[in-house]
């Protein structure tokens, strides 16, 4: 049996996916689009890489908003198992149905103990019997463990799964799968070879100052110019946790919530903590940046 696409999640082209992606508030380089386009044309998962707060989840997310499909996430951590990532059984409700039916032969019962009512579905089972258009992320997959790569591989390589008890269970239409890694440990070449690559950096800073006026309307556009200006400046530094996107729309959203205009060496030091969070990273911001002369360019 031929697992078809997932229709719903497809694009009619490269130029189809920058647009969609922008109408629900994800702007998408020309390198990611394409990526995205043809996963969902080959119907392959996608392996998304890359610093944390580059917006690899949300990718997953705004492809679910833009198709109009279900998103059904795995989170991944160490320690989750089959039982977390697949199915398990409701062991006490089993127990209730053995207690209730203690004149029935031990046969009959087992037949009805391991029937559908029984079967909790975990998030890739889930996806694999949704029949509508369904987004699949498993998040942070290098934190899981070995074992649940090869789980995964099971999985995504026939789009099916077995329950011994119920017998092979095979998706209607394949789901958009979007797997993401913060490279933390490096994912068996296996698991590499079934999907398609995107490692997704810091945007350059034309594209970061887009995704601010989209996300803090209303700002100046000699601030937003300045606040991605500072944002690299510091990214620059060997800082323990470099600003995020997230955390350059925060620091914007915080400026013009204080009334600011522009950005002078006293707001950026007072406003700090919202890009950095690390008290060493603070420490050496104030060290290495000249944020005088950085305000002035500014």
């Amino acid at each position: 049996m031929t697992t078809a696409p997932a229709s719903g999640t497809t694009f009619a082209s490269v130029d189809d996916v920058v647009t969609r992606l922008a109408a629900v508030g994800y702007l998408a380089s020309e390198s990611v689009a394409t990526t995205v386009y043809l996963a969902a044309v080959l119907g392959k998962p996608l392996l998304v890489e890359g610093p944390a707060g580059t917006g690899k989840t949300d990718l997953a997310r705004a492809v679910a908003e833009a198709t109009g499909a279900g998103l059904v996430r795995l989170q991944c951590y160490e320690g989750v198992d089959e039982a977390r990532a697949l199915y398990e059984w409701n062991h006490a409700k089993q127990l209730l149905r053995i207690t209730a039916g203690r004149d029935e032969s031990w046969d009959a019962a087992r037949t009805d103990v391991f029937s559908e009512e029984f079967l909790l579905e975990r998030p890739l089972l889930t996806a694999i019997r949704r029949e509508e258009p369904t987004v699949l992320l498993v998040d942070e997959t290098d934190k899981a463990d070995v074992e649940v790569e090869g789980l995964l591989l099971e999985v995504l390589g026939d789009f099916q799964v077995t329950v011994p008890e119920l017998g092979t269970i095979r998706a209607r239409q394949r789901p958009f799968v979007v797997l993401t890694s913060n490279a933390t440990r490096e994912l068996t070449e296996a698991l590499r070879r079934r999907c398609l690559f995107l490692h997704l950096d810091v945007p350059e800073p034309a594209l970061e100052e887009d995704i601010v006026r989209l996300h803090v309307p209303g700002i100046d556009e000699a601030l937003t110019t300045s606040v991605v200006r500072v944002v690299a400046a510091l990214r620059g530094l060997p800082l323990k946790k470099a600003p995020s996107v997230s955390e350059t729309i925060d620091w914007a959203r915080t400026l013009l919530a204080l009334g600011a205009d522009r950005l002078d060496a006293r707001t950026v030091e007072e406003t700090l903590g919202v890009v950095l969070k690390h008290q060493e990273d603070v420490v050496r911001a104030r060290a290495g940046l000249d944020l005088d002369t950085l305000a002035r360019r500014a």
